[in-house]
């Protein structure tokens, strides 16, 4: 990635792509054809999101190995790269001497509405997590952007009593005032741009593209509710 500014030393930030970074042309790329106008370009593509979530899982089990841990998957953009990272610890436990047992527990967040972050959260699935208690617990989020929403789902976890908490987020946005929580492993770090693949929708659309692409406003248009 040319425009990107790889700070591997610094490994809460992730990797770093630059505002003026213009992604890929969508031309380098395989995407369902009934896409075709709705994207401007990938921004990460599919292969890269592997290799980075390899990189996640290895210093999740440098971080967490030997300990007990409940992975709190949030739905529904977070659903692949939970799967993915679940499938990647797995098979590092299995070739080394740590390992980490895990159980996989569902939620839903919803505060879009088209592409606009609302006030009005709902949190389905969490109304009793008690089980969490004394527990080691990883949530696993597809994107933060403001923070507002991870804020709101970490103080809901924490009344639970859970004896650890790290979040996992595949990428978190360049934000005006975004909070000061940044996830612990984090994937890239992306400008302020609404993007779609991997899981992460807009108004449901998009989920079944493998890359992370930028939505064109064409698209936002055509999809809008």
């Amino acid at each position: 990635m040319a425009e990107v500014d790889a700070r591997a030393d610094r490994r809460s930030e992730g990797i770093v792509i630059n505002d003026d970074w213009p992604g890929y042309s969508l031309d380098l790329f395989s995407y369902p054809a009934h896409y075709s106008g709705d994207l401007d370009c990938v921004i990460v593509p599919h292969g890269v999101i592997m290799d980075r979530t390899e990189r996640l899982a290895r210093n999740i089990m440098d971080d967490l190995g030997d300990h007990d841990i409940v992975v709190l998957c949030v739905l529904k953009g977070g659903y692949q790269f939970c799967a993915d990272l679940v499938e990647r610890i797995k098979a590092l436990s299995r070739n080394s001497n740590h390992t980490i047992p895990m159980r996989v527990h569902f939620i839903r967040l919803r505060s879009y509405l088209n592409d606009q972050s609302t006030e009005d959260l709902h949190i389905l699935g969490a109304e009793d997590l008690s089980f969490l208690a004394g527990k080691n617990v990883l949530i696993v989020e597809g994107i933060v952007g403001t923070g507002k929403t991870m804020e709101t789902l970490l103080e809901h976890v924490k009344a639970f009593k859970p004896k650890m908490i790290k979040v996992a987020g595949l990428l978190v946005k360049r934000v005006q005032h975004s909070l000061a929580s940044v996830p612990d492993y984090v994937g890239f770090e992306i400008p302020n741009r609404f993007v779609v693949g991997y899981a992460l929708d807009y108004n449901e659309y998009f989920r079944d593209l493998n890359h992370i692409c930028i939505i064109s406003e064409s698209g936002k248009k055509k999809y809008k509710v």
